[in-house]
């Protein structure tokens, strides 16, 4: 597991301006988020869903839902270990799956076919590494072979861990294509990944790191925490010294959180403000190291080499329309439908999902999923552009939607603007020449509490009714 991502607690309304903002109210890594999904009464089959879809850039999404160990923050969709045989039959429904759903697209559009084409892929769990070096092979063939993409020919992007970043693993994934490694660190601390629930040796981890820099794929992300138990500025800057000296081309600064059913959640509480501020102050402190050692500010999260070429899209880019998820845990994009199985964080029910779907024969429908109108299309694009550092372009929401944003968005805008998180020639609004709506420093400091905001009210309740499991 490499991204600790957030399961966000029920989303506020927009706070008044003059009240107390909490920092980190969720990561906004996906809208809906899928505690919004609900299970699909009419199971909708994937051909008539993508009939009519652009699918000449689409994206590719293999989820690997095992993990050697399970780390005190992490509430991903995964499970330790695999035992009796359950990666094979893992891959097997993985196949089943891809054959049906190529099989879908090449059937929506039949009367009026148009070029299927995947633009970039991504291999994430989970631990895509934890399968041995001939399960990658067959993940590989699973892409290129069912679903068609070119995996050398495309940016292939695969999540790693240290235990798991082996010699013979690496070279199977660099011959195949991959252009990017992530590897979650977490912390070069041991003692502090210790009190992640994460057991390392840093030892371990720069080996790892050696081994990665010797395939020579030529994008290295290193994934570290901010905020963990014992941390101090000082131990801080330890972590962050000890992955600049690989000089990897990108690097993610990610806020510890503390969620329900998780390790961490069982050990210990952190709702205070005070560790709010621990955790801000940690991270301007690492923003301005990495802005000093030659890095740009793709997101509050994301941080790339100034002098690395993007190898594919951004961060948020797989968050698009015309994202193609296989795996129990993956999530698939059209255009009015966002699909997947179930979801779940306690081991025993995701256990239990991961056993539904290895023995499933039937993947030509929707299961689990959230509709997007008009109004949460708006609120998608809105988010996914406004939490990156470049901002908006207001004349692609207008080219796309027909309207303002701050005609669709008047109070969430304005209360943004009034707390200083919006800056630019856009921030006020104006004519169709008015520029790009960007956030202001703080703002995308505040990036884990603008993003919920801007949740509709229906979002809202649907992930409140969510009941954890």
């Amino acid at each position: 597991m490499t991204a600790p991502a957030a399961t966000p607690a029920p989303a506020p309304a927009p706070a008044a301006t003059g009240s107390p903002v909490r920092p980190y109210e969720a990561y906004v890594y996906a809208y809906p988020h899928k505690t919004a999904y609900t299970e699909l009464d009419d199971r909708p089959a994937l051909r008539d869903l993508w009939r009519g879809e652009a699918k000449d850039a689409l994206s590719l999404y293999l989820h690997i839902p095992f993990c050697e160990v399970r780390c005190g923050f992490c509430n991903l969709f995964t499970r330790i270990g695999a035992p009796d045989g359950l990666t094979g039959r893992y891959l097997d429904a993985l196949d089943r799956q891809a054959t049906a759903v190529r099989d879908a697209l090449d059937a929506s559009d039949q009367e009026s076919p148009g070029p299927i084409r995947f633009a970039n892929a991504a291999f994430g769990g989970g631990t895509p590494t934890f399968l041995t070096a001939d399960e990658l092979e067959r993940l590989c063939d699973i892409a290129e072979t069912r679903m068609g993409a070119d995996l050398r020919a495309i940016p292939l992007s695969v999540e790693t861990s240290p235990a798991t970043a082996t010699a013979d693993r690496l070279a199977v994934l660099a011959e195949r294509g991959a252009t990017r490694l992530s590897i979650g660190v977490q912390s070069f601390v041991d003692e502090e990944a210790r009190a992640a629930v994460r057991p390392q040796r840093r030892a371990d981890v720069e080996a790892a790191l050696g081994r990665i820099r010797d395939t020579g794929v030529p994008v290295l992300n290193i994934d570290l925490i901010y905020g963990i138990d014992g941390q101090t500025p000082a131990t801080w800057r330890t972590s962050l010294d000890a992955a600049l000296a690989w000089r990897p081309e990108e690097l993610y600064l990610y806020p510890l959180y503390v969620r329900a059913l998780t390790g961490l959640a069982r050990r210990t509480a952190h709702t205070d403000r005070d560790w709010d501020e621990q955790r801000l102050a940690l991270y301007r402190q690492g923003r301005d190291h990495l802005l000093a050692h030659g890095y740009e500010q793709v997101s509050m999260r994301m941080f790339r080499r100034a002098d690395a070429a993007p190898q594919g899209p951004d961060d948020h880019a797989c968050q698009t329309d015309g994202m193609i998820g296989l795996g129990c845990g993956a999530r698939s994009y059209t255009s009015t439908l966002h699909y997947s199985f179930d979801y779940a964080v306690d081991m025993g029910r995701i256990r239990a999902i991961i056993d539904d779907y290895t023995a499933t024969e039937d993947f030509g429908h929707a299961v689990h999923g959230r509709r997007v109108d008009a109004d949460e299309a708006r609120r998608r694009h809105l988010l996914q552009s406004l939490l990156q550092a470049r901002g908006m372009p207001l004349a692609d929401y207008r080219d796309r939607f027909g309207t303002d944003p701050h005609d669709d968005f008047p109070a969430e805008l304005a209360a943004f603007a009034a707390r200083g998180w919006l800056a630019g020639d856009g921030a006020a609004g104006g004519g169709a020449d008015s520029g790009v709506l960007r956030l202001s420093p703080e703002g995308l400091a505040h990036s884990d509490a603008l993003g919920p905001a801007l949740f509709s009210p229906a979002v809202r309740a649907a992930m409140a009714a969510y009941e954890a499991k």
